[in-house]
């Protein structure tokens, strides 16, 4: 611990370093990973968490959590929620942590940014990290979006409606879509054929066995809508990838947001699906007196807002923003991208517009092929893609996502197992 101090102390008495060196530097008070798991991800109102609360899923993930990190519960100071479409969050939360296992004196929250709320929750320990706050808390992202979705009941008040982009939020995600579809030439074949290698990806991913250090079983119970018997089950694999799709099958389903366009489709199109993901942080300083196996140093994460009815290309604002903060680039420094693929429409304008190494992003397969669960997107993207670090022996991840009502946001993390 001392030479860790020292060389601390060494570091800001020497001249400053940027770029790759600065973010791969490693000093005690760095904001570090020690554990990242994830349920399976399961098929909207029809998978193996349709008949399951989201509280038990949640409750189920932090068992994992709290057995497989052999920490000491009482050492973990906070816990963040990131959910997009329970209203009850902050409660479910609070009482999964508490019958989890983690002590009265462990506080929780939640935090709701549409798509990025996993990564907003890891941001939000991080920094509470960084600023002293707090030694050690816990990020989960969780959507159970067979409970129903997260529409507008009714429309906003008409003094906001004569605000043109104020009504563009509104705009159903399909659409915004298909805006972004014909505003930048995306078209249904570039679309369906993106969509295809995504789903190619993951059938390889999963046949491989490359999940498995990220997916922990969930036991939970199965209703057949038949018979209404109900069966217990031990989920242990995500049921989003459909083995053997191609991209002639593809272009033959039927355009699924006609009111306002021809190009996406529930084959070029997230998964509604449902699932969580769970990361441990702490001081690097605090994870080495623990002994506590240190998969991955936080480096920073930031936002970035865009026109709403063109929501999907904010990762292309966000991710050179992020960059341009530690003074990266991305073609010769970002070795794994996780990139949401909400719809192929902004994941291929994304690609363009950025220069973004298809062989780089999304090498499981993406949101199109494994689904996405609004608020765990941006913490399973972080299981996943450390994951990959690992197995690809490689430094640097970015993860990024569109976010609706017209917002991008991206994170980045050096992985430190190989």
């Amino acid at each position: 611990m001392a030479a860790e101090r020292l060389n601390s102390i060494l570091n800001h008495l020497t001249p400053s370093k940027t770029g790759l060196s600065a973010i791969t530097q490693q000093n005690p008070d760095d904001v570090v990973i020690t554990l990242a798991i994830r349920t399976p991800l399961t098929k909207g109102f029809k998978g193996g968490f349709k008949d399951t609360p989201l509280d038990y899923i949640i409750y189920s993930l932090l068992k994992e959590v709290v057995t497989k990190s052999k920490i000491d519960p009482q050492l973990v100071e906070d816990v963040c929620l990131g959910n997009v479409s329970e209203p009850k969050a902050a409660y479910i939360i609070r009482a999964a942590s508490l019958a989890a296992g983690l002590p009265n004196t462990t506080a929780a929250s939640c935090v709701n940014r549409f798509c990025s709320s996993g990564l907003k929750a890891v941001q939000d320990i991080a920094n509470q990290i960084t600023t002293g706050s707090i030694e050690c808390g816990l990020a989960i992202g969780a959507e159970l979006m067979s409970g129903g979705g997260d529409r507008l009941a009714k429309p906003f008040h008409e003094k906001i409606l004569e605000n043109q982009e104020a009504a563009d939020c509104m705009q159903p995600m399909g659409q915004t879509s298909e805006n972004v579809g014909k505003d930048f030439d995306i078209s249904r074949e570039a679309q369906d054929r993106f969509a295809a290698e995504s789903y190619r990806r993951a059938e390889v991913a999963q046949k491989a066995g490359w999940f498995d250090d990220e997916i922990v079983p969930i036991k939970t119970r199965v209703k057949d809508p038949k018979t209404g018997e109900e069966k217990e089950v031990i989920l242990t694999a995500d049921e989003g990838p459909r083995w053997g799709t191609t991209f002639e099958s593809l272009s033959k389903i039927r355009p699924a947001f006609l009111d306002y366009g021809d190009r996406s489709t529930g084959g070029n199109s997230s998964q509604v699906t449902d699932g969580a993901a769970a990361i441990l942080l702490m001081k690097r300083s605090r994870a080495l007196s623990l002994n506590q196996p240190i998969l991955a140093k936080f480096v920073g994460a930031t936002v970035a807002g865009v026109a709403p009815r063109i929501m999907g290309i904010g990762p292309s604002l966000a991710i050179p923003k992020l960059l341009g903060k530690y003074q990266l680039n991305l073609q010769s420094d970002i070795d794994i991208i996780e990139l949401n693929e909400a719809f192929a429409s902004m994941a291929v304008y994304c690609i363009n517009t950025l220069g973004i190494d298809p062989k780089k992003m999304n090498v499981r397969g993406g949101a199109i092929a494994l689904g996405h669960p609004l608020g765990a997107t941006g913490a399973r993207q972080i299981c996943t893609g450390l994951s990959e670090c690992r197995r690809q022996k490689k430094k640097v991840l970015l993860t990024s996502m569109c976010i609706g009502t017209g917002q991008g946001m991206a994170g980045l993390f050096v992985n430190e197992q190989f």
